[in-house]
């Protein structure tokens, strides 16, 4: 097992090889259709997608963390007003 400090990378891997996967077979579905060799073509695509997605996600995350943080009250937020 990966140890938990750890995670974070771990959690990056995942989330940039599904999105990857799942959005690299749209917009290739989309901009070449039902063709013959499309799971050839889906796949590079995917590779490519996924090289860029996986450093993206690990830069992203903190700043998407903060963001929300920001918009999002706490409970005690509530309380107070």
């Amino acid at each position: 097992m990966i140890p938990q400090k750890y995670a974070h990378y771990v959690f990056a891997f995942f989330m940039a090889l599904l999105m990857s996967c799942i959005m690299s077979f749209v917009i290739t579905l989309f901009n070449v259709g039902l063709i013959e060799g499309l799971l050839a073509v889906w796949l590079k695509a995917w590779c490519l997608a996924f090289a860029v997605a996986f450093p993206t996600v690990i830069l992203v995350v903190p700043v998407v963390r903060r963001l929300v943080a920001t918009v999002i009250s706490s409970d005690t937020d509530k309380l107070n007003n």
